[in-house]
């Protein structure tokens, strides 16, 4: 997995924010967190990515809207146990 940096816009009384976050701390992903109710600034800069709504995640040159496990997995190159691998079989009788 390669160290990509990680944005979160968040809001305050985001339960979706507060997921994504949770998840990211569950992984040990290393992130920038920024409040766009605390600080206007954030709120702008999200604007200039056509970004009105949170959670966002950038991830490099990656974005999850929402909150999106398997997204986040699939960007950050976190395998997902819960979903086949190419190494599963599957047995029909």
């Amino acid at each position: 997995m390669s160290q990509q940096e990680v944005v979160v816009y968040t809001s305050d009384h985001c339960t979706h924010c507060k997921k994504v976050l949770s998840k990211l701390n569950e992984w040990g992903i290393d992130y920038k967190e920024k409040n766009v109710t605390q600080n206007r600034s954030y709120f702008k800069e999200l604007q200039q990515q056509k970004v009105y709504g949170t959670p966002a995640t950038f991830i490099g040159d990656d974005k999850v809207l929402g909150y999106q496990e398997r997204s986040l997995k699939r960007v950050l190159g976190i395998e997902d146990a819960g979903r086949f691998q190419s190494t599963d079989t599957i047995h029909f009788s």
